[in-house]
């Protein structure tokens, strides 16, 4: 039965292979359940008379998280993935997104002096556009586009980016007022326990060993007890009982988005819901677009042309995970880029993803467990997936400029903006300008131009 519905045969794997990707990628991105509740209830959700206090609970470090958006986290993240795997039969696992949750927190709740529920409506109608753009093939039209060798760059940014996220996590690399960047403390016992995964993690991939991200993480966990880093409380319980989601659930405000401040003109009002639902859907689609692409390169999921067969249902999942998201009470959701730990891993099918979901459903009752893997464990884990990914470059024709020049600069913005979305604007605008003016225009598609006119205005105006 599992072969038929999930064709492992036809994608080269088995179903070992797939519960260790599942599980890998689970673990790779097990943060957000605890990271998501901590950056949302900056934005009011664990106020007094909003939540209440009944609505916190507490990590395995003792830290207060909102216990409601926790919830929310976990089950959009579960039943999304899930969704993913039955559906549409790919190893990609969504959760609510981050970047997207700081700009609910700090762009609009924080910054343009919405309530928190009319951040939720202006995330169920982002979601809502996607399904739309999905179901009429818009979003589909804009991934087929994309030509060939930003496909294979955007694979390669995202491996820049995701390792970048793996030497900040770790303390390797830390910002610096005089040079921007620098390198950290390397004795910072969390960032020697982060060398030391990464160490470990590097000798089993090169050995061949099956698994060898997850056991790093696993390892690397552990050797954290005795250092002091992985600090198991006194009293503490592996399992919990879930909070509830009542002060969250469906409480989106849809008609507030329209009464800005309370005080704002009506124009005002809606030139900023406007700007909100954009920005909203242009992060999404685009991050989304970056991540799919990226990691089904790497994976080598495309077909000859470089399409993504049922690109159409791993897009129209991801619309349909936001609005879910949204009904529960959670920020944007999102196809996340951890999912190419993975893939990496070997996950082919729908079946990595339901694994993962799965282990998000059991996080509602196990999240004391998944709160003691440290950040040094899966800083590891990230910068070896950036590793595997730069395999992309080599398929540029870097000695075209025309080729050459759009890519680096998509592979070059992502990790130094920190957004996937940028570095693909960044391709999308110079690819079109190179073959312009080299007399090689017929090479790019229509939609392309489309999409650097609106990327030039979305940077001029925004």
């Amino acid at each position: 039965m599992i072969e038929k519905m999930f064709k492992l045969k036809e994608n080269n794997t088995n179903v070992k292979t797939e519960i260790i990707a599942g599980i890998t990628t689970f673990i790779t991105m097990a943060y957000i359940i605890f990271v998501n509740p901590s950056i949302l209830k900056m934005a009011g959700m664990n106020a007094a008379g909003a939540l209440g206090d009944d609505a916190l609970v507490y990590n395995a470090f003792n830290d207060p998280i909102v216990g409601s958006v926790m919830v929310a986290t976990i089950l959009s993240a579960a039943i999304t993935t899930i969704i993913m795997g039955l559906y549409a039969n790919y190893p990609f696992a969504l959760a609510p997104g981050m970047g997207l949750n700081a700009f609910f927190t700090f762009g609009v709740v924080l910054g343009m002096g919405y309530t928190w529920q009319s951040a939720l409506g202006a995330v169920l109608i982002s979601g809502i556009i996607f399904i739309i753009i999905t179901v009429t093939g818009i979003r589909e039209a804009i991934v087929n586009a994309i030509p060939l060798s930003l496909k294979n760059a955007i694979s390669a940014g995202i491996g820049m980016f995701i390792a970048l996220i793996g030497f900040t996590n770790a303390g390797i690399i830390v910002g610096d007022p005089s040079t921007t960047i620098a390198l950290g403390n390397l004795t910072d016992p969390n960032t020697l326990l982060a060398i030391i995964g990464f160490a470990i993690t590097a000798i089993l991939m090169a050995r061949g060993v099956k698994g060898a991200i997850l056991l790093g993480i696993i390892i690397t966990t552990i050797i954290g007890i005795p250092m002091g880093i992985v600090v198991i409380p006194e009293g503490f319980t592996p399992f919990s009982m879930p909070p509830s989601l009542a002060p969250t659930f469906a409480k989106l405000d849809l008609q507030g988005l329209f009464n800005l401040g309370g005080g704002a003109s009506l124009f005002d009002a809606v030139v900023a819901f406007f700007g909100i639902v954009l920005a909203f859907t242009y992060v999404d689609l685009f991050d989304t677009i970056g991540t799919v692409i990226g990691t089904a390169t790497k994976a080598k999921m495309l077909d000859e042309e470089g399409k993504l067969p049922k690109m159409n249902k791993v897009l129209l999942t991801d619309a349909i995970g936001t609005c879910i998201g949204a009904f529960l009470g959670t920020s944007t959701v999102t196809t996340y880029v951890e999912s190419a730990a993975g893939i990496m891993e070997g996950g082919r099918t729908g079946l990595t993803a339901i694994v993962t979901g799965i282990l998000f459903l059991a996080a509602l009752f196990i999240a004391p467990i998944a709160g003691l893997v440290p950040g040094a464990a899966t800083a590891p884990a990230l910068i070896i997936v950036g590793v595997l990914m730069m395999e992309g470059v080599m398929n540029i024709d870097f000695s075209d400029f025309t080729e050459a020049l759009p890519a680096f600069m998509a592979i070059a913005i992502m990790p130094f903006s920190y957004s996937i979305a940028n570095g693909i604007a960044a391709g999308l605008i110079f690819y079109p300008l190179v073959k312009i003016v080299s007399g090689r225009s017929k090479e790019v598609h229509p939609i392309i131009y489309v999409l650097a006119i609106l990327f030039i205005i979305r940077f001029a105006t925004f």
